[in-house]
């Protein structure tokens, strides 16, 4: 299973069309938008695109996306909310949770965080793949190389649930990967100067991750 993983396009069409050249070139399975699609507005001209490309695309909202997004997911026959969902492609099930609230040297999924975890932890403990914005506290979340500012509650559901991967973005400045006791976590964010990470994972093979 090849993975194209993305965060934080925030609605640039030079972002778009890097991202559907990679797709023609590196010739993934998935399309993976971990959140910050657009910023907060504009949404429909960037989903016609999205809807466009030669993949399925899944996708969650970060902290500037409106919550109405998951309603306009649902009219676009290529693109698909991760949210408090799973879905399994070629035998890789997907699970995630849209939202982020950016507090001072931290986040939050959302402000109902704990419910929301409640929520995603049964997804979350069969979900080879996870998709939520923030990473978690302490892991790919530096700010400004001075503080985390990372998810606590992410960080701890990740080590109850153990998912193979974790896609995140959200961080800037931390695009690359890390480990959480057995799960690789990647922080995918094309917001400064990225172009997104292609994960490969194969049935009982180490999981491989090349930033492109």
């Amino acid at each position: 299973m090849r993975i194209y993983a993305v965060a934080d396009i925030h609605g640039r069409k030079e972002r778009i069309e890097m991202i559907r050249r990679n797709i023609l070139n590196i010739k993934p399975d998935v399309l993976v938008i971990a959140g910050d699609i657009i910023t907060f507005f504009g949404a429909g001209s960037v989903f016609d695109k999205l809807n466009d490309m030669s993949v399925p695309v899944l996708a969650i909202r970060g902290n500037t996306d409106p919550s109405g997004m998951e309603r306009l997911m649902e009219k676009y026959q290529n693109i698909s909310s991760l949210h408090l969902k799973e879905i399994t492609m070629n035998g890789v099930s997907f699970a995630g949770a849209s939202g982020t609230v950016p507090l001072p040297f931290r986040s939050r999924i959302c402000l109902f965080e704990q419910q929301l975890i409640d929520k995603l932890e049964p997804l979350a403990e069969k979900a080879s793949v996870l998709v939520i914005h923030p990473p978690p506290y302490g892991t790919l979340d530096e700010v400004g190389g001075k503080f985390h500012a990372g998810c606590k509650r992410l960080h701890d559901l990740v080590l109850r649930c153990q998912p193979e991967v974790l896609i995140c973005g959200h961080i800037h400045e931390m695009p690359g990967t890390a480990f959480i006791r057995e799960t690789t976590v990647v922080n995918c964010s094309i917001g400064r100067s990225g172009a997104g990470a292609l994960i490969e994972l194969g049935k009982g093979q180490k999981t491989n991750v090349n930033f492109l």
